[in-house]
């Protein structure tokens, strides 16, 4: 767990503090005449920052959702997203002191708590909490910290357990590939590539533009995981962040460095060298990235859903099924099991919390309780009955038109309602939740929209196929009672994290000039990558999250 140790910030880091000016006075204004006691509903804005997936700034009430909670609440939020380098954002508040109301930390968690930017909430939840204890009760002794103390809230509980019908991560194929081939059936790296190739050569161009075999998002900052991560899924692992877990020994080994991630990285070089690599995939941003997705030119890549919805949104939104995607289960060989749908879980490494400079924690505290009330988290997630979902008959929610779809779908129409703000960065029920009257907590989850949503393209390729779901696709994950392994807090300066930050910086020098030098220069690439990697104390970070795993296994978080 993160210890409660002032970080001391470096020279450099006060250096960069001061060059980037970043004081901003105040971090909330309260109305005029105001006690901070959270007793009263009088206008208010906070500052909420976050660092996790870009978006755009945004007062809170300019939504609908905002909206809403503003009425109930009087609060409004000031929502900042990250720009650039999160460790150097996150460097740059901690040595100014300067924090937003609230965080969201993604993954500068640890360092954030090691430098005491958040309060304690457990006299707050203890006094005004009702909804955080009936919804964060079961799991509150997963995120508590070394001195028993809970100082943020992870990004969902789940109650109950609904599997998400249309599961789509991972390797993408344009729909216009597989038909092309009257729909294969491809479950290798081989026959994936393969078949980008034969389409490649028999239309290089698309709109008069050259046809890209495969693209990644390993350009931007803070997504470079989308090059490292596809070993361990083409090995036959879920996403355990940068280990893979042995299922009987519960052993925890590196998947840099490992045979795996040299077969895959091997194997985009023969990419790169066919000319189906796109050039630009390691100077990209994700803007650039998600254009040439929705561009059609592209043929495959590898991401997470929630790093494409844009792309994904706007394709279907298009209207042109062919130019859209789908994600196939993709492994080195026919004799592994997949294991891209992640087990239930509990991700208890981020969050959000209130910092040190928050005005009136008790008010945001309260704001909190209330988004966590069942009918708000229905809010968060559905939107306002008869304007963006309806109930039938018998109780079940679901889109009765494409009105009601295209709210949820159509990727601004979403942000002005307020979706893309409010339903996942912030204390809420966890994606595979159940509400008390059976429905499924978010619509992605609910049959009679899974359904509803399919569009004539849908529906053909799942018959192709074989299925009713596009989550038919891949195979039943494994229980794992530890997942995931990269929810696994390290101590900020401790040998571990030392090690790992030292990893994935020679990941980043080595792996984009394996893939793009000639084949005949890989293997004494590769041995100079291992021999600077095997300088690294691997079996320290090894040992550290093995033991992690099997605490977890025994019950102990």
């Amino acid at each position: 767990m993160f210890g409660r140790k002032v970080l001391i910030g470096g020279m450099a880091v006060l250096l960069m503090a001061a060059l980037a000016g970043c004081s901003r006075g105040g971090s909330s204004s309260s109305s005029e005449g105001s006690p901070p006691d959270g007793d009263n509903n009088s206008p208010v804005t906070y500052t909420y920052f976050t660092f996790g997936a870009p978006k755009k700034d945004v007062l809170a009430s300019e939504t609908t959702i905002g909206k809403e909670l503003f009425e109930q609440t009087g609060v409004d939020w000031k929502m900042e997203y990250l720009v650039g380098d999160a460790p150097t954002k996150a460097g740059v508040m901690i040595a100014s002191g300067d924090y937003p109301d609230i965080i969201d930390s993604s993954g500068e968690m640890a360092k954030l708590m090691d430098a005491g930017a958040f309060i304690p909430l457990d006299d707050l939840i203890e006094k005004y909490g009702p909804n955080i204890k009936r919804v964060y009760g079961p799991y509150m002794d997963k995120f508590r910290q070394d001195d028993g103390k809970i100082y943020f809230f992870p990004y969902g509980a789940n109650i109950g357990y609904i599997s998400e019908p249309n599961f789509q991560t991972g390797f993408y194929i344009q729909r216009s590939v597989l038909k092309e081939f009257n729909y294969p059936k491809i479950t290798t790296l081989d026959e994936y590539f393969d078949l980008i190739k034969q389409y490649k050569d028999k239309y290089p161009q698309v709109d008069g533009k050259e046809t890209i075999g495969f693209a990644t998002l390993a350009g931007e900052p803070n997504s470079f995981f989308t090059l490292q991560n596809p070993a361990m899924h083409l090995a036959g692992y879920p996403n355990d962040g940068s280990v893979m877990v042995d299922m009987e020994t519960h052993d925890a080994k590196l998947v840099a460095g490992s045979d795996h991630q040299k077969q895959w990285i091997q194997k985009l070089n023969e990419v790169n060298a066919q000319g189906m690599l796109d050039p630009e995939s390691f100077t990209m941003n994700r803007d650039q990235y998600l254009a040439k997705l929705t561009s059609g030119r592209v043929l495959g890549y590898f991401s997470y859903s929630w790093q494409v919805g844009d792309a994904t949104n706007n394709l279907k939104k298009a209207g042109i099924d062919d130019k859209r995607y789908v994600a196939m289960p993709i492994v080195f060989d026919k004799s592994i099991k997949d294991q891209y749908i992640d087990p239930p879980g509990f991700v208890n490494n981020y969050g959000v919390g209130i910092t040190v400079k928050a005005k009136d924690p008790v008010r945001i505290i309260k704001y909190f309780d209330n988004l966590l009330k069942e009918e708000n988290q229905i809010l968060v997630q559905w939107g306002i009955k008869d304007e963006a979902y309806s109930v039938d008959e018998n109780g079940r929610f679901y889109f009765k038109d494409d009105e009601q779809r295209k709210i949820h779908e159509d990727p601004e129409l979403s942000r002005k309602y307020g979706f893309d703000y409010f339903n996942y960065s912030w204390p809420r029920y966890g994606n595979n939740s159940v509400l008390a009257d059976g429905n499924a907590y978010g619509p992605g989850n609910q049959p009679e929209v899974a359904t509803f949503t399919y569009t004539d393209g849908d529906k053909k390729l799942l018959e192709e196929y074989g299925v009713k779901t596009f989550a038919e696709l891949f195979s039943t994950p494994d229980e794992r009672p530890w997942s995931p392994a990269w929810s696994i807090a390290l101590q900020q300066g401790s040998p571990e994290q030392l090690f790992i930050t030292k990893a994935d910086d020679l990941q980043k020098k080595y792996l984009p000039k394996l893939i793009l030098d000639p084949p005949s220069s890989f293997d004494n690439t590769w041995n100079e990558y291992m021999g600077e990697f095997n300088k690294l104390d691997k079996k320290t970070y090894e040992d550290t999250i093995t033991k992690a795993v099997k605490d977890r296994v025994a019950g102990k978080w």
